[in-house]
């Protein structure tokens, strides 16, 4: 058995204590050890690292190394000894104490090193051996020196559990000095992360900030490009205009301001259309819920009086305070400010309703100058629109616009043609009604337009249906309409005036409630074509197309209100993976 000409004893640190990596079989060896013996085709040998050797036998070499099999087979050299200057003395003994069957202990250090050796003479057994137990060793101190070692020797098991350590600990992780030599990319790629364990984007700013300081003359200019990747409206006010507006750095890249300017209209209304980056990571403090208030039960006879707020990552219900008086449905409801505003849900109502989320109330707002129900509700640049519905009679083509801060509702241009139960959603800075009834037994597929500063409507291309009780949704610049029965999602881009189709549904719906959360759309309830209720749920992600279904509402439920707001999560609160809110 060759020896390990250092005879070096490395103590174990207490944290670490040494492990046997488990050796290569050595009854594969010794089998071809006797049969080469017996043939007398191969003959003993000395490898050489540095100025030690170590006598060795060609079939034990080649039964367990792939590269040696390749050097002596088809009559390769037959030199006596065979120089290994990339192998360290302590090391190949190391790896010649594994290949003749015996287990050594081992501390990162040797097991890394022992694990390029192999990987150098092919004996992929201990190769994935040394893998394993530094994969069992990962801890926020060396995940990123075991990201670089997995991604240099393509071990995808040990990359990925590095990776997820190194978001499970980004906090501490970015503070250690091989954060700051990590690449632009890999940088970026880290901070675009949704899964990082941050509790505020704070940390993931400074994280940034520090990286780009750490040379500034070579990475001030790559500044715009980890800024874009960090979710600055998800900082706090009073830290921005302290941290960030007035960092000189910042302020004297051009490239920056549309960055700041996307943040301070944030800032100033709320998430109202604005971008990716006003959408919590996933172990934030605060996160994205549902809520879904009231509508009809299965038969479609009997209003709820219910409301809940849904967490899609832990999957749990909140309970929230039902809306004040009668139980409503066909009501038009939205979010402003990460308030919920709902008005109507039945004939002649006046009604306008603010749900507070951070006092968790329902609170009386200005009544509307018309009574409405089967209307919509929208919030374009900071202020609320009520458009159209039906009075008990007739279609109503009245529009009119709510300001929070006078509590006041004023009119403004009404609708070229006069529709209920009709999709309406803001987009790129104006209003688009798609769709809807005209009267008891026709639809229209007109898309009317809404532009606030010249405060008139024009007509687009209709859309390619006809019909009532839809709902639309915007994403990235593109309108989503679901519901009216469709067996389809349609997509509409107003930057094109192109419709297209986004989906096929599992089965036609109508009246449902459909949001945006998590980056996908979620479709909640609704009646199918028997005019049943159903409580199923699925998400669509426009990335990829696909449709997923989710667990399914508490009960079936169709023509509720459904929208999305921010929540900041109590303590003790868990996420699937059972981990507790970050610190």
């Amino acid at each position: 058995m060759p020896e390990n000409p250092t005879n070096k004893k490395t103590e174990p640190c207490s944290d670490h204590p040494p492990r046997a990596v488990p050796c290569v079989s050595s009854d594969r060896i010794l089998q071809t050890f006797n049969v080469s013996q017996l043939r007398d085709t191969l003959m003993n040998v000395v490898l050489r690292a540095g100025d030690s050797d170590f006598p060795c036998h060609r079939a034990a070499l080649s039964a367990g190394s792939t590269y040696f099999r390749a050097l002596f087979a088809g009559g390769g050299p037959q030199e006596d000894v065979i120089p290994l200057p990339q192998a360290s003395p302590g090391f190949l003994g190391l790896f010649l104490d594994h290949l003749y069957g015996a287990g050594v202990s081992l501390l990162e250090e040797e097991a890394a090193a022992l694990l390029a050796l192999s990987d150098l003479l092919g004996v992929i057994p201990l190769r994935e051996a040394c893998a394993n137990f530094l994969e069992g060793r990962l801890g926020p101190e060396n995940c990123l020196a075991f990201l670089r070692l997995a991604q240099t020797f393509s071990l995808p098991s040990l990359a990925e559990g590095s990776r997820r350590v190194l978001c499970q600990a980004f906090p501490e992780v970015s503070f250690q000095p091989e954060f700051l030599e990590l690449e632009l990319a890999q940088v970026a790629e880290l901070l675009a992360d949704e899964s990082l364990a941050v509790a505020r984007e704070e940390t993931v700013f400074e994280a940034a900030m520090r990286w780009v300081r750490h040379d500034p003359p070579a990475r001030c200019g790559q500044l715009p490009y980890l800024l874009e990747r960090v979710r600055l409206p998800l900082l706090a006010p009073a830290y921005f205009l302290e941290k960030v507006e007035t960092d000189e750095m910042i302020q004297a890249s051009r490239e920056c301001h549309p960055l700041l300017l996307e943040a301070r209209q944030c800032f100033i209304l709320g998430r109202e259309g604005s971008s990716w980056r006003a959408t919590p990571r996933r172990f934030m403090d605060v996160a994205e819920v549902i809520v879904v208030v009231g509508g009809c039960d299965r038969t479609g006879l009997l209003t709820l009086p219910f409301a809940g707020a849904y967490h899609p990552w832990s999957h749990q219900w909140k309970t929230l305070p039902s809306v004040p008086g009668c139980t409503k449905s066909e009501f038009a409801m939205c979010t402003m400010k990460n308030d919920v505003y709902l008005s109507g849900g039945h004939i002649h109502s006046r009604d306008l309703w603010m749900f507070l989320s951070q006092l968790q109330t329902w609170v009386r707002a200005a009544s509307l100058n018309e009574g409405r129900w089967r209307h919509k509700m929208t919030v374009l640049q900071g202020r609320l629109y009520a458009v159209g519905g039906f009075d008990g009679v007739r279609r109503l083509g009245s529009v009119e616009c709510y300001d929070p801060f006078s509590n006041t509702w004023a009119p403004v241009a009404p609708l070229l043609e006069a529709v209920s139960s009709a999709a309406v959603v803001a987009c790129r800075k104006k209003l688009y009604v798609i769709g809807g009834a005209v009267d008891d037994s026709a639809n229209t597929d007109q898309v009317q337009c809404f532009d606030p500063g010249e405060d008139k409507w024009s007509l687009l291309s209709p859309a390619p249906f006809t019909q009532r009780c839809i709902e639309a949704v915007a994403l990235d610049d593109i309108i989503y309409v679901v519901g009216g029965l469709l067996s389809k999602i349609f997509s509409y881009d107003p930057r094109r005036d192109l419709w297209a189709e986004a989906a096929s549904l599992p089965g036609p719906l109508e009246s449902c409630g459909v949001t945006v959360c998590g980056r996908r759309i979620y479709v909640l309830g609704g009646r199918d074509s028997r005019g049943e209720g159903t409580d199923k749920t699925f998400t669509f992600d426009p990335l990829s197309g696909h449709l997923e279904n989710q667990q399914p509402l508490q009960r079936c439920t169709s023509a509720h209100g459904c929208v999305t707001i921010l929540q900041h999560l109590g303590q003790g609160q868990t996420y699937p993976n059972g981990q507790g809110r970050p610190s």
